[in-house]
């Protein structure tokens, strides 16, 4: 066996225990019979609701706690987010919900921040879909956050989406196009440049323009796509971009596939917009994880400063026939044992 086969072992080796069907199981204290007045949660998202807000206030009826909702939306415009932490001190909510990386930082900031007293320290601030919260800096330790925040992700390890593309398709060569601005696709893809180094894979990336303003901008996305696929790179990595979702369907995965170069996807949204195969979980079950957290704060008393950072314990290998014989990438036999394979049209988060 030669020495580039070996390392593409070395990368498969343990998947499967990663990639069974996402499942949800969870122990929560008994519902409230009664209260003086509902728990009042200021949620913060990017660019409005999503299945993730469905399941988090879904869970919430469920359990029959009484919630005071407070949204409000930033529309992907971080500089939005100082003028509501005013609100915030002002209304002080029992509880901060944060939808991203980027609502989170703007909402409690690094950890080692100089300057802690521009952020919220002092009320309960409950994350989700951060794909990388110690990377980012939210967390140092996301076993024992020891800081008003916790919270949920919703991608599995970088380690495991990689060994996930290699057992489909063995490479050496990974391309990866993400926004520059957006801090879950800097802290992902410079974990990527780590594990390339360790396994011996090359990167090539490519990263969206930015306006005068420094917002990215579509211009020359599908070219993007073309020189990744020309520099030989075997797969196109699809991170936890949420700029990056907004082309998925309509730029970036139809420009792969007019130049053969197959996608995998880091999370639902992504994998709904086309991609040939991903890791992901559903966005529903990480908003009912995330209320899950929310209940141990408000109703359990537990301090948030304590509770881990987690993830759902099951994740779904997604594979799309239809992209799959289009690029003439079959899964191997030994992936249908564990992989779900989805027969119908995609469609549209």
């Amino acid at each position: 066996m030669d020495r580039v086969s070996t390392r593409r072992q070395l990368l498969v080796t343990a998947l499967a225990a990663t990639i069974p069907s996402a499942t949800l199981a969870l122990k929560a204290p008994a519902p409230l019979a009664g209260t003086t007045r509902p728990y009042r949660i200021y949620c913060i998202t990017f660019r409005g609701m999503t299945d993730v807000e469905k399941g988090f206030g879904d869970y919430l009826a469920s359990r029959r706690i009484p919630v005071e909702l407070i949204y409000r939306d930033i529309d992907r415009d971080v500089t939005r987010v100082p003028a509501l932490l005013e609100e915030i001190r002002a209304a002080r909510p029992d509880l901060i919900y944060t939808w991203g990386t980027s609502v989170t930082l703007g909402v409690v900031g690094p950890y080692d921040t100089p300057t802690p007293d521009r952020y919220i320290n002092d009320i309960p601030v409950l994350f989700t879909l951060v794909a990388a919260p110690a990377l980012a800096k939210i967390v140092r330790d996301p076993k024992a956050p020891r800081r008003n925040v916790s919270g949920v992700t919703h991608v599995g390890s970088t380690e495991a989406q990689m060994r996930a593309m290699a057992q489909y398709r063995p490479f050496d060569t990974l391309g990866i196009l993400y926004t520059s601005t957006e801090a879950n696709s800097v802290a992902v893809t410079s974990d990527i440049r780590r594990l390339g180094r360790a396994n011996r894979f090359q990167t090539v990336e490519r990263s969206f323009r930015l306006d005068p303003q420094r917002k990215p901008v579509a211009d020359g996305a599908a070219e993007m796509v073309r020189e990744i696929r020309d520099a030989g790179a075997q797969w196109l990595y699809l991170p936890p971009d949420t700029y990056l979702g907004t082309l998925a369907e309509r730029v970036i995965v139809p420009a792969a596939m007019d130049v053969g170069l197959p996608t995998f996807a880091s999370t639902e949204q992504l994998m709904q917009a086309g991609a040939l195969s991903g890791l992901v979980c559903r966005y529903y079950n990480v908003g009912q994880f995330t209320a899950h957290k929310a209940e141990r704060i408000l109703v359990g008393k537990e301090p948030i400063a304590a509770i881990e950072v987690e993830t759902l314990s099951r994740f779904s290998y997604q594979i799309r026939l239809s992209a799959a014989r289009r690029l003439n990438l079959l899964p191997p036999m030994s992936m249908l044992g564990y992989a779900e394979l989805i027969t119908a049209d995609h469609s549209a988060p």
